[in-house]
């Protein structure tokens, strides 16, 4: 895209007076790389996209000491300050990586974090960065999410937390936590809308080619790979097959001929995989799609319940309000 046809697609007025806005990216060996780059690259492109936003944000990299680390991935980040040295900051983010879980380099992001906390406007995990920002207390008692595969344990492990486990990233007061590395790009977007408006964050959407607003939650990902991973050999293209033939008739029989196996045996094969029976987990799919077509589509609710395989309108409710605790015509004016 070039630059006349982002400044077509952008077109607002912001202030470029103002001082820019500070963001922090606190890296440590053993950092996941993607969850610093990712967010800090959405933020370059809401500078690139507009001319208005130039001035809009400075990222700085802060490490837990002077030298370049060495990221999971083997990519080397080199800090611009330490958390000893790092300026006035108006947003922080925490990425995720097993070398947070070490005990010295967790002990001194989180006691930076708690210093530093009331003069910061926003503080934001990324993935298993919420094993920085949990141990602080400052989001004890609110709502949180991390990567589907950590959810569990950090509920456990910091019992005052709210976890939910499906959400791609969530705000709570100043507080943002995220799901895996990719939905720090889904929170920077968000950040991004708060502080330059819903044109810069579409503009940045279309640059990095994206959703704006990712449709669905975590569970879409965690239970079809949960079940991919475990069935590699048998069962690994099933889901995927599922997910596409939602309309049709998903029996056990037909499911099980899919993939050449008596139905019995395949039924407990696939709960035992899965935890879910056949019938559960296709429900479970269709129940997901039909919450992303009532959010995205103007079509009649009936027709989006035909579309996805429920073949009674009221079955269809009856499953939506169990699954998501509201009928589909109340979501769908709640969240379209």
């Amino acid at each position: 895209m070039d630059d006349a046809t982002r400044f077509e697609l952008v077109a607002v007025a912001m202030p470029t007076t103002r001082p820019p806005i500070r963001i922090g990216f606190l890296i440590f060996p053993g950092v996941t790389a993607l969850d610093v780059v990712g967010p800090m690259d959405a933020f370059a492109a809401a500078i690139n996209t507009t001319q208005s936003a130039r001035s809009y944000y400075e990222s700085i990299v802060i490490g837990t000491h002077r030298s370049s680390v060495r990221s999971e991935s083997g990519l080397r980040l080199s800090p611009d300050c330490t958390l000893a040295s790092a300026p006035d900051l108006d947003t922080v983010i925490v990425p995720g990586g097993a070398g947070l879980r070490e005990a010295a380099v967790n002990s001194a992001v989180t006691a930076w974090l708690q210093t530093r906390a009331r003069r910061i406007r926003r503080i934001a995990s990324v993935c298993t960065g919420i094993y920085g920002l949990a141990p602080t207390g400052l989001i004890d008692g609110r709502r949180v999410t991390t990567h589907w595969a950590f959810a569990d344990a950090v509920a456990r492990q910091f019992p005052k937390l709210k976890m939910d486990s499906d959400a791609i990233y969530l705000r709570d007061g100043k507080f943002y936590t995220t799901a895996g590395m990719t939905a720090g790009i889904d929170m920077s977007l968000a950040m991004i809308q708060d502080d330059c408006g819903a044109t810069v964050s579409l503009a940045v959407a279309r640059e990095l080619v994206v959703y704006l607003k990712r449709p669905g939650g975590q569970e879409q990902y965690s239970q079809p790979l949960r079940f991919q991973s475990a069935n590699a050999d048998r069962f690994g293209d099933l889901v995927a097959w599922i997910d596409a033939n939602l309309h049709r008739q998903l029996s056990v029989d037909v499911l099980a001929k899919r993939i050449h196996v008596g139905s019995r045996h395949f039924s407990r094969q696939f709960k035992d995989a899965t935890g879910l029976s056949p019938a559960s987990f296709v429900e479970s799919r269709r129940l997901d799609e039909a919450r992303t077509r009532l959010e995205g589509s103007q079509a009649r609710v009936h027709a989006i319940a035909n579309s996805v395989g429920f073949r009674s309108s009221d079955a269809f409710r009856r499953a939506f309000e169990r699954r998501f605790g509201v009928a589909p015509r109340l979501y769908r004016e709640r969240f379209r």
